[in-house]
């Protein structure tokens, strides 16, 4: 966690030394700040304006915490809150370090969760106000940016938050489910409002929070000097056909000829996936039931690449072998379960 702290006076500097220790922020990974006066040590200057001076700290930082009076917190930041999944979680604490108060991104930036954390090191008693949390219901959007999941609709997700205070709301789950649901849900396929966890393009209410879990394998194979336009317009082409969300995917793979490949490195960075490799040995050591075909067993030394590929370190071939314009895909899903307790 890159963290952030500023204080605004000498005990104010104490508070935020003691809340760096709390939190066993590593050296490298927080920046702490005070005034001039009161910086000295690790702490650096604050400089003004503070909102100018916040701002490329807000964009590095993973968490802030300010120790000091909640209006100064409020206006420092203001000018830089643009989007809650990728705000960081901001704190307020008192100078005294009585009060812990998440401001910003409190469940999907994990404001709630770490104000919790820091008052149980402090001593301190944390203040969190979202209804969800105090009504004790299911906070379905820190438990998906918790758990690695994709929201597809905030819109849909503050549906659900709202519906969820009245209610029990639908949710309906492709993947096994680990204990029992939420508080404030209950199993169903229909309704006005729900939750659906699936890898899948699946809306089954009438507004549908859909939340996709990264469980996805891409498998490549591709002519030598195919563009990475060309992979791509392939890969969309199958997950569009198979109804696949394509923030399913969580990687790539190929046969190891394809490592030096131009178009396949350059499309898997433009997605942001790791892209994994493998030897023909590796390859052909895998059990199961794959496409042959004899032109790429003599290419290659393996009878499939992208199927194989796929399903390294998965489970189950979900989308067999596909060929568009001299380039195969193929997806496999890895094992995954729904869990909601702590």
């Amino acid at each position: 966690m890159k963290l952030a702290v500023f204080a605004y006076s000498r005990r104010g500097r104490d508070t935020a030394a003691r809340i760096r220790t709390a939190l066993g922020a590593a050296e490298d990974q927080c920046r702490c700040y005070a005034p001039e006066k009161y910086a000295g040590g690790e702490f650096r200057p604050i400089t003004p304006p503070a909102g100018q001076f916040t701002g490329p700290v807000f964009a590095w930082a993973d968490a802030m915490v300010f120790v000091g009076a909640a209006g100064i917190a409020v206006r420092s930041i203001a000018p830089h809150v643009r989007d809650k999944r990728t705000d960081p979680a901001v704190l307020c604490v008192d100078e005294l370090g009585r009060f812990v108060i998440p401001l910003l991104s409190g469940h999907i930036g994990g404001a709630n969760a770490l104000a919790e954390r820091l008052a149980r090191a402090l001593g301190a008693a944390a203040v969190v106000t979202t209804a969800t949390d105090i009504n004790h219901r299911f906070s379905v959007d820190a438990w998906a940016a918790r758990e690695g999941l994709f929201i597809d609709s905030m819109s849909a997700a503050k549906a659900v938050s709202a519906a969820i205070l009245e209610g029990p709301v639908p949710l309906c789950c492709e993947f096994p489910v680990v204990g029992e649901l939420p508080p404030g849900t209950q199993a169903g396929t229909w309704g006005e409002v729900g939750i659906c966890i699936s890898w899948r393009e699946k809306r089954p209410f009438d507004k549908t929070l859909l939340l996709v879990p990264p469980v996805l394998h891409l498998g490549l194979g591709c002519r030598r000097g195919t563009g990475a336009e060309r992979i791509q317009a392939a890969v969309e082409r199958v997950l569009a056909d198979n109804g696949i969300h394509p923030r399913a995917i969580q990687c790539a793979a190929s046969i190891d000829l394809k490592r030096d490949e131009p178009g396949l490195l350059d499309y898997c960075a433009r997605q942001g996936w790791p892209a994994a490799f493998y030897s023909t040995q590796e390859l052909g050591a895998l059990e199961g039931e794959f496409t042959p075909s004899e032109r790429v067993l003599r290419v290659t030394g393996v009878d499939n690449v992208c199927e194989r590929a796929a399903m390294m370190g998965a489970w189950r071939l979900v989308v067999r072998k596909t060929a568009w314009e001299g380039v195969t895909v193929a997806l496999a899903e890895k094992r995954w379960e729904a869990r909601f307790e702590d």
